[in-house]
């Protein structure tokens, strides 16, 4: 458990640096623009960093394995169509932050929590998948890793955007 802590604290500061350091790069030129190739390089980075921590903290058999990672694969490219749609939502709110009715704030928040059951509702989706190959202890502590792993990154993206109140 103290190995499994450990390891998630490592990722959590590599993509806190990480994210922090991309942002200082868009920052300099314009506080609110993320360049396109710097959040896709982020994103694969952090897609391979979860992959490795699920492996090294999921102890599966060969036969196992050979069943749930190509799962797994799919159950990320599921994600990564969420995430897109998040990180598009991210951004539009950072070109329009400052410029925001109250309408267009209530609106964000609403598709800001769409993104959160969209999320939840895939997890729902891929328990029975994951437990079909996995028993239930290694489901759960997938689910358990995926889940910790997302907070982490969704703590570090939105201590990044500045409050919508902080902008009068």
């Amino acid at each position: 458990m103290k190995r499994l802590f450990v390891v998630l604290m490592m990722a959590g500061v590599s993509i806190v640096c990480g994210a922090r350091a991309n942002a200082q790069t868009a920052q300099e030129s314009n506080p609110h623009v993320i360049s396109n190739q710097d959040l896709d390089l982020l994103r694969r980075d952090i897609r391979s960093k979860k992959k490795q921590l699920v492996a090294a903290n999921l102890k599966l058999t060969d036969t196992e394995a050979t069943k749930f990672w190509p799962i797994y694969d799919q159950y990320t490219a599921e994600l990564i169509k969420i995430n897109d749609k998040k990180f598009e939502l991210v951004q539009n709110y950072a070109d329009n932050w400052g410029k925001m009715t109250n309408e267009q704030s209530l609106s964000f928040t609403r598709q800001w929590l769409d993104m959160d059951i969209l999320i939840t509702q895939l997890r729902q989706k891929y328990v029975p998948i994951v437990s079909q190959v996995l028993d239930g202890k290694k489901s759960a502590t997938f689910f358990q890793l995926d889940r910790r792993m997302s907070m982490m990154i969704d703590l570090q993206v939105s201590s990044q955007m500045p409050l919508v109140q902080a902008q009068e």
